[in-house]
Parts: structure tokens; C-alpha cells; sequence
């Protein structure tokens, strides 16, 4: 049984990341487990555009505490666990850190992998792969690395 750990969040519903989960089961029996990192609010590319700027007396906006962003990554990490289990994928998973390091990091403590599986926006969007980390992860953990980028935000 090959145990895939995948790292995703907001590219964790793409076709190109189902895509490849459907490539790694038809290889032989597989198991994912999915870690969604509780990506800040104001860190995801929906809210990466540029905002204009508020008219005179406006009311400026609060950041969306944590509990919003945890909140937020367990129904995307829910959806994909049922969009997974309906086509006969054996999987679950967690939602990590948001750092996504300190998230694999704490997934590797508990469980053994074969692979990591990284979902990332395209790299013009993308903060993670601003950030190497699917190099980074490759490096720390010495396991293989398989980069899936959506092709659409």
C-alpha cells in the first residue's frame, strides 16, 4: 500500500490534483491523507487583488481571526475527504499549522509516507511556490516530491 501525504488549501478541490490522485490509485493500492493548512484569511489569493482604497470616513475592516481560517480549511478539507471517498479513494486528513513546513512537519510525526503530494494556485498567485516549498519539503524530509499547479485561480 503506497500512503500519499497531500498538502493543499485553496488548490485542494483542482481536476489537475483529482487528476493525479486517480493516476496514483490506478498504480496499485493507495491511501491519502490530505493536510489543509489554515492559511490566514488575508493571505489567500482571493484577497491578494488590490483593494481601493476606502472613501473618507469609511469603515476599515478587522482581520478574520484564526478560528475563520481553521474554519474555512476543515469544509474544504471535508469536501475533498467526501469527493475522494465517492470515487473510491481511501482518504482522510487534518487541518495543520498554517504554516505548511510546521503542517507536514506535524503529519510526519504521527504517519509514514512514500510521497508528498504539494497543490499549489499557478505560480503567479502562488505564496508557497514563492517560497520553494515543494523544494523545501523535498530537502527536510527526504521523501519524493510531486508538484500539482492549477492551471485557473
Amino acid at each position: 500500500m503506497h500512503r500519499y501525504l497531500v498538502v493543499a488549501n485553496q488548490s485542494l478541490d483542482s481536476d489537475e490534483l483529482m487528476e493525479l490522485v486517480r493516476e496514483r490509485v490506478a498504480s496499485g493500492p493507495a491511501e491519502f491523507w490530505l493536510v489543509v493548512p489554515a492559511t490566514p484569511v488575508k493571505d489567500l489569493a482571493s484577497n491578494a487583488m488590490p483593494i481601493p482604497m476606502p472613501v473618507m470616513g469609511g469603515i476599515p475592516t478587522l482581520p478574520a481571526p484564526p478560528e475563520e481560517a481553521r474554519r474555512m480549511a476543515q469544509a474544504k478539507l471535508d469536501a475533498a475527504v467526501r469527493r475522494l471517498t465517492a470515487a473510491g479513494v481511501r482518504a482522510d486528513g487534518t487541518v495543520g499549522d498554517p504554516d505548511p513546513v510546521r503542517a507536514v512537519e506535524n503529519a510526519m510525526a504521527t504517519r509514514e509516507f512514500d510521497e508528498i503530494i504539494v497543490s499549489t494556485l499557478p505560480a503567479r498567485v502562488s505564496r508557497w511556490l514563492h517560497h520553494d516549498l515543494p523544494g523545501r519539503l523535498e530537502h527536510q524530509f527526504h521523501l519524493p516530491v510531486t508538484h500539482v499547479p492549477t492551471r485557473d485561480v
